[in-house]
């Protein structure tokens, strides 16, 4: 009996270990060529943090006693 049940035991860990590899693969079907790629090319190069900008221009009217909203 006990043996049965190792058995069985092995089976559905090599089955898991079996979807866990297709999940992977999957996966990496499904991203590969996107956000990396992209950032490789330069596509996002040209975009500027703004929100850097809109901190230093709050700041420098909190300075002067405006709003920074």
């Amino acid at each position: 009996m006990a043996k049965s049940a190792k058995k069985v035991a092995q089976q559905a860990e090599d089955r898991l270990e079996k979807v866990a590899e297709n999940v992977r693969e999957r996966f990496d079907q499904v991203t590969e060529g996107r956000f990396t790629d992209k950032i490789k090319d330069g596509r996002f190069a040209d975009q500027v943090d703004h929100g850097i900008d809109r901190a230093r221009a709050d700041e420098q009217r909190k300075k002067q006693g405006g709003p920074t909203s």
